[in-house]
């Protein structure tokens, strides 16, 4: 089958995807989105006239962001709570504000995420990156789903990244409280989990009309790089002596694109549990391709994996109480 593709090139900026389209009257929430790449989805989405609902921890710096792409766009119907997707307890608290804020969610991008962080722990015990990226988006999703049954049909994108390949999610010890911490090896781990709850969130939901779909942005000079040592960037070979990005990385314009796709496109109606980069749908990893940074390991994407997950997900959650 004929992988489905953007008509656009794939370092077209967000905003260019929604050039003639109206989103008037259709609700999005971007979670993460006071820096980065969340400050371009939401000025794409703002800029086609949907309104938007921005999910924060940083709710001074939020607002900030909220009057300056209000005034950009045009639009002002954007508005800003707290979350800090680290505390169950404030997912909690966000998705009832939300749902009664927006009944009818059209979109949820699940943008927000920490990379390569030190060793660390939520305020429910989890693994930092496991804890925020995965299992915080993972119960605010399930939270909101009666908004997002309600807008059927509805779309959710879960933000991965190629990082997904450093890792698979480790069974026997996703918090690693048995064996060695690794920054990396526990960031992969989060984004595998984006994609596998993706995967089954679509399997579960599709047939009501909520699909959703995993999204690796691309490589992107954000503020997710705060927590690597000082010159690893550099050695990663990311930035040059002078802290230029390398060529092949995207702007966060750029990079946000595939999500705003994701969340609109006519191509995607009804299409759930793939994984997309460059604007279209990526295929398994190819390492003898001549662009070896496209394509997903299959782990990212394997049905009885992301069943698992969710189990799992749910027995931690159900473990605290929250």
């Amino acid at each position: 089958m004929t992988p489905i593709k953007s008509p656009l090139a794939p370092r077209a900026a967000a905003a260019d995807l929604l050039k003639g389209t109206d989103l008037t009257g259709q609700t999005a929430v971007v979670t993460g989105a006071a820096s980065g790449l969340g400050v371009e989805t939401v000025r794409a989405l703002l800029g086609a006239g949907a309104r938007v609902i921005m999910p924060v921890r940083d709710t001074a710096r939020g607002e900030e962001v909220a009057r300056d792409l209000a005034q950009a766009t045009g639009n002002s119907d954007v508005h800003v709570l707290h979350l800090d997707l680290g505390s169950l307890a404030s997912v909690r608290q966000a998705a009832g504000e939300l749902l009664a804020l927006a009944p009818q969610i059209r979109m949820l991008i699940n943008n927000a995420g920490v990379m390569a962080t030190p060793q660390g722990q939520t305020a429910d015990g989890f693994e930092t990156q496991f804890g925020t990226n995965h299992l915080g988006h993972f119960q605010l999703t399930r939270l909101l789903m009666p908004a997002l049954l309600a807008a059927a049909p509805a779309r959710v994108v879960a933000l991965s990244s190629s990082g997904h390949r450093i890792s698979d999610i480790r069974w026997d010890d996703p918090n690693f409280r048995a064996t060695p911490y690794d920054p990396w090896q526990a960031y992969g781990q989060s984004k595998t989990a984006n994609a596998l709850f993706a995967a089954e969130l679509n399997r579960r939901y599709a047939n009501q009309g909520v699909t959703a779909n995993a999204v690796h942005p691309g490589g992107i000079m954000t503020g997710l790089q705060k927590h690597m040592p000082a010159g690893e960037a550099q050695r990663r070979g990311w930035i040059d002596e002078n802290g230029v990005p390398n060529p092949a990385f995207k702007t966060p314009a750029q990079g946000a694109s595939t999500s705003v796709w994701a969340a609109t496109a006519p191509e995607l109606d009804g299409v759930g549990g793939l994984f997309l980069e460059d604007l279209q749908q990526s295929t398994p990893l190819d390492e003898d391709s001549p662009n070896p940074m496209f394509g997903y390991k299959l782990h990212a994407l394997d049905a009885d994996s992301a069943r698992r997950l969710w189990t799992l997900s749910e027995e931690l959650i159900d473990q605290t109480g929250k």
